[in-house]
């Protein structure tokens, strides 16, 4: 049982000295078990002093197999290697095993875009002369054409669209502005937004302000609410995607590459400081490609 008493003094050195909570003294004993299961079932566990660096290796494979989050296997080692080193500062054992490991850093997801024809059928769904659609028409519209953040769409005022020269000015992350150009098809949604949709619903709820996109009485709209707005049109849709907000951004700068666009322009238009940032668009495009490629190619 002196398994179990290493374990005891383990958590009451937690509770006691570094006063932390049940449920995290509770998630550190399940790590502990998750660990001695995997080996029980593995060879045989033979007590905690007796781990080498073999057994950790084993384990790391293990959880690297099973596709846990990078969350997960961080907080586990995490979990093991401190009590380790309590049993390195009790001397009950010299040297933790868990000291010179290193996690396997999985690659950045790639973001999830929508294609051309799923854009078309958002589109699709918001048509319609009331004032909420010529808004969520507008909104994005303008999104899909600039690759806007959600929050500079959400803080967007009057004086940053210009429509003689179909650009719109940017206040971006961390006092950067930019310019970015839109089409005429933002640029013709835009118009009739407002000209039929936001005065209306400025007037009723009697709003005046500034800023160009107002929610159903009239103030400006959130972040959250260009959230809420973009769950409800693709409601309308015969899409099984969930969307988030970034989508529409990962999809801008990815039909951008898709069609030709350098990648110093598509990072100048999103506004990345780094140029590391921008490129992980071309490694979506280079799945789409390479994907394509499987599907047509006849050999």
């Amino acid at each position: 049982m002196i398994e179990e008493d290493l374990i005891n003094k383990f958590v009451d050195n937690l509770m006691v000295n570094h006063h932390y909570s049940k449920e995290t003294k509770k998630s550190y004993l399940e790590d502990i078990d998750n660990f001695v299961s995997f080996l029980s079932k593995n060879g045989g566990f033979h007590g905690f002093t007796k781990i080498n660096r073999v057994d950790v290796e084993t384990y790391l494979t293990y959880l690297d197999e099973k596709n846990y989050a990078q969350e997960t296997v961080a907080r586990r080692i995490s979990a093991l290697r401190s009590f380790y080193n309590f049993l390195v500062r009790n001397k009950f054992i010299q040297q933790n095993p868990f000291d010179l490991i290193q996690l396997r850093h999985k690659g950045r997801k790639l973001p999830r875009f929508f294609y051309e024809k799923e854009m078309n059928q958002l589109f699709e769904a918001i048509k319609g002369d009331d004032p909420l659609s010529l808004r969520n028409s507008a909104l994005l519209e303008l999104l899909y054409a600039t690759g806007m953040r959600v929050s500079e769409c959400a803080n967007l005022l009057l004086d940053q669209l210009d429509f003689d020269n179909n650009i719109v000015l940017i206040h971006g992350k961390g006092d950067k502005d930019r310019y970015v150009p839109f089409g005429s098809y933002a640029k013709t949604a835009l118009k009739k937004y407002f000209d039929q949709g936001r005065p209306v619903l400025m007037k009723k709820f009697h709003q005046e302000h500034q800023y160009v996109f107002v929610n159903s009485r009239g103030k400006n709209v959130t972040s959250r609410g260009i959230e809420y707005i973009l769950d409800q049109i693709i409601k309308k849709t015969s899409l099984t995607s969930d969307i988030h907000p970034h989508m529409i951004r990962h999809t801008f700068a990815t039909h951008m590459l898709e069609h030709g666009a350098d990648l110093r322009t598509v990072q100048e238009l999103l506004g990345h400081s780094s140029l590391s940032t921008t490129q992980i668009y071309t490694h979506v495009t280079m799945e789409h490609l390479q994907n394509d490629y499987k599907k047509y190619f006849p050999r």
